[in-house]
């Protein structure tokens, strides 16, 4: 392997370390600090591939790009951004980069771009002639899918460490532990780790354990003998036994029973499990992976969780931040929700205005990834044709830094206007509304546990879910 990279970087140490460990892949390297001594050594000498950064002392890694395609267009160039961002991304594409890629750098990725780079049959300048439009191209490049291509791949520094984690306990059989707030991706996270797996092509099971009641928690588990309990008419397969050869994910575990939970120990002790009401053990290898928004030390140290269980599933453990605290992928999130909606409703809405993406930037998402995912489908339905504008979006979003405003449901020469100087309202939307705020505003006291929140609001759990849904699908 003999081809020629030059890294153009005004950080002196990463330029160091980028070339140390290019060279042990095998790549001749050279190095510029700023972008006039990195054109200079690139018109003196040939290189197969460049690696810009974006923000240069004396000019953007833009400018630098611009001059190599003007000067050799075939040479491939990658740019290193600490800006994820769909403006930035879509920029360097349309002008001629094979790809960028964000800091802080992961060797491997470095390395696999460039590989990806060099296997292609042409570059990216002319595989984008090639196409009427650039733009389902530059789309590609945006975000990275996951293998099956169901989930997008973050690209946030929060983002990236989570991966790492996930490369180093998903060939392993280790249990798993995820934490994070409600709709932050823990089940596709855990089914991520079950698709970098051994037991990849084996059975993904998910359960649910904070909607079930405690007859139902050990049925689903374990399944059930005819007669076992009073509606239990045949026999049932529980999740263990589906899951069997695979991976079954369990969420909010916390909640399930303390005699479930006993049970539970059993099978990952022991291997072997018996239905409800059955007397015949039956032998079971599943991989074991849980999530929970309340932290399950916390809980059997409050005893309400067993702590010999805690330790069997503590293996390893992942905390997935929420969406505002990786705000380098909403743009990513945004692009891909946009393009599965498209699909789905068979339209093509161009993308969004720009004040849509300053609020999305700026909104807290109480409600992280699946909120995000609602908001724009339901702004994608409201949309006709262009772009996605702030007049579609839900009112928690565009009114996030203003006291929530009532709804005027008549015009100004309205006779209840006229007469009294006041706006007519609909109580009930009003009503709706502070319903909301309430909620949401316990959720985040309580960090999104919605056993806590619904004790504390006084309505069951049941209760608490069925108006998170309802809200979630305005």
């Amino acid at each position: 392997m003999n081809n020629k990279i030059l890294i153009i970087d005004d950080d002196f140490d990463m330029c160091t370390l980028l070339s140390r460990f290019l060279n042990k892949k095998g790549y001749n390297t050279e190095v510029a600090h700023n972008a006039s001594k990195g054109l200079a050594k690139f018109n003196e000498f040939h290189f197969d591939i460049v690696l810009c950064d974006f923000r240069l002392g004396d000019k953007d890694g833009k400018d630098v790009l611009i001059k190599i395609k003007e000067t050799k267009p075939k040479t491939i160039v990658i740019i290193i951004t600490g800006y994820s961002d769909i403006k930035t991304a879509v920029d360097v594409i349309k002008l001629g980069a094979f790809d960028y890629i964000t800091k802080p750098l992961v060797p491997d990725e470095v390395i696999n771009v460039i590989e990806k780079a060099l296997a292609a049959p042409v570059s990216a300048e002319a595989s984008q002639a090639q196409k009427p439009s650039g733009q389902s191209s530059v789309k590609k490049k945006i975000y990275e899918l996951s293998p099956n291509n169901e989930y997008l791949i973050g690209q946030d520094t929060e983002t990236a460490k989570i991966y790492r984690q996930i490369e180093m306990v998903a060939p392993t059989n280790y249990s798993v532990i995820l934490y994070g707030e409600s709709g932050t991706g823990k089940e596709v996270i855990a089914k991520t780790i079950h698709e970098a797996s051994k037991r990849k092509g084996k059975p993904f099971i998910a359960m649910d354990c904070g909607t079930l009641s405690k007859e139902l928690s050990g049925s689903e588990l374990f399944g059930h003998v005819k007669g076992a309990f009073t509606g239990a008419v045949t026999d049932k397969e529980g999740h263990f036994e589906i899951a069997n050869g695979g991976t079954l994910f369990l969420d909010e575990v916390s909640n399930l029973p303390k005699d479930v939970q006993a049970s539970l120990l059993r099978v990952i002790q022991e291997r072997k499990y018996k239905r409800v009401g059955g007397t015949k053990e039956m032998d079971v290898d599943v991989r074991i992976i849980v999530a929970s928004n309340e932290n399950l030390q916390e809980a059997y140290q409050k005893g309400k969780f067993r702590e010999d269980l805690y330790h069997r599933f503590n293996e390893f453990s992942i905390n997935l931040p929420p969406l505002r605290n990786r705000k380098g992928d909403i743009p990513l999130f945004a692009q891909f929700f946009l393009d599965k909606t498209n699909e789905e409703l068979q339209k093509n809405i161009e993308g969004y205005e720009e004040d849509v993406e300053e609020m999305f930037l700026n909104y807290a998402w109480p409600g992280n990834l699946r909120e995000f995912r609602n908001v724009v489908r339901r702004s994608v339905l409201l949309t006709l044709s262009g772009k996605i504008n702030s007049k579609v979006l839900p009112w928690e979003i565009t009114q996030s830094t203003m006291q929530p405003e009532l709804h005027v449901t008549g015009t100004q020469d309205n006779s209840f206007s006229k007469n009294t100087g006041l706006r007519e309202v609909d109580l009930k939307d009003a009503a709706a509304k502070a319903e909301y705020e309430t909620i949401m505003n316990v959720l985040k006291e309580v960090n999104f546990n919605k056993t806590k929140a619904a004790e504390i609001l006084k309505i069951d759990r049941k209760t608490l879910y069925n108006k998170i849904k309802i809200y979630e699908s305005l």
